[in-house]
């Protein structure tokens, strides 16, 4: 593996998994411990329509999606907070509709031919260095403010109403954890895509906290997951010629069946032990 040390595309790649391993580990974790995993997913599609935005009016690319990416999550949280009953019906339209206004916008830009298969899974191995500082600073901040609020954001995820009785401002800190998983989604965009980057924040997290004692372990390991996933992918794709986002998935994947396996075998073997305690 250390042959592919020698290109600086794969140095950027290996860079920036760290950092997106990083991000997903944290802010993850907070989407599983929350089960926010279906708001999550239509912040990652509805940010289709930034894209859209920034191409059709000349943007920064990262001005046009970071910014419809949070417009999408403070309003999906506002509706999340105050429509309960109808809320995944509100998120299922703006999911679509961001997509759908992404996908016409560009069909609008003159003399534009986009890569879609660019932004629908992913391309580690185009990250500019120049996007590293971009990528560095998301990872930064999400670390920075969930270390601010962490008592608060621990509090609020495993008992909301006793948080809001204690003074917690749950309000606050939902639309703040919307925006910042708006922000690893503008991150994990140019590594796994839009379709996949939802299996990156759920599926390291989600093995993790099976195995972890609290919110704070089960974020270091998911971060460590993470980033072991996406270097595996990298060079699974480097060395079997395949798209690195879909392979990055596809060992995540392959690890979380594994983790259902070995859960269910442990149960099995504990419970044959007993039998054979009893027995005796």
């Amino acid at each position: 593996m250390l042959e592919i040390l020698q290109f600086e595309f794969m140095r950027n790649a290996l860079f920036t998994g760290l950092l997106a391993g990083i991000t997903c580990g944290v802010i993850g974790s907070l989407v599983i411990v929350n089960r926010i995993v279906f708001i999550s997913g239509g912040i990652a599609h509805a940010a289709y329509g930034g894209i859209g935005i920034a191409v059709f009016f000349g943007l920064p690319y990262l001005l046009g999606v970071v910014g419809f990416s949070i417009l999408c999550a403070i309003v999906m949280a506002l509706v999340t907070l105050k429509e309960k009953h109808r809320a995944d019906t509100i998120i299922g339209v703006i999911w679509a509709l961001g997509m759908a206004l992404g996908v016409i916008l560009l069909d609008l830009t003159p003399g534009y031919n986009v890569d879609l298969m660019s932004y629908l899974f992913g391309s580690i191995l185009t990250v500019p260095k120049s996007e590293l500082w971009m990528i560095s600073g998301v990872t930064v901040l999400t670390v920075a403010v969930v270390s601010v609020f962490y008592l608060d954001f621990q509090a609020m995820a495993y008992d909301e109403e006793f948080s809001r009785l204690k003074g917690v401002p749950v309000n606050f800190l939902y639309c703040l954890l919307l925006c910042l998983i708006a922000l690893c989604v503008v991150t994990l965009i140019r590594i796994v895509g839009l379709i996949l980057v939802i299996a990156l924040l759920t599926i390291p997290p989600y093995i993790a906290e099976k195995y972890a004692g609290s919110l704070k372990t089960t974020m270091i390991w998911a971060a460590v997951l993470s980033t072991l996933f996406t270097w595996a992918g990298l060079w699974l794709s480097y060395t079997l010629n395949l798209t690195s986002g879909a392979t990055i998935i596809l060992v995540g994947g392959c690890c979380f069946f594994i983790s259902l396996f070995t859960d269910k075998l442990l149960v099995r073997l504990r419970e044959n032990a007993q039998k054979s305690d009893k027995a005796a």
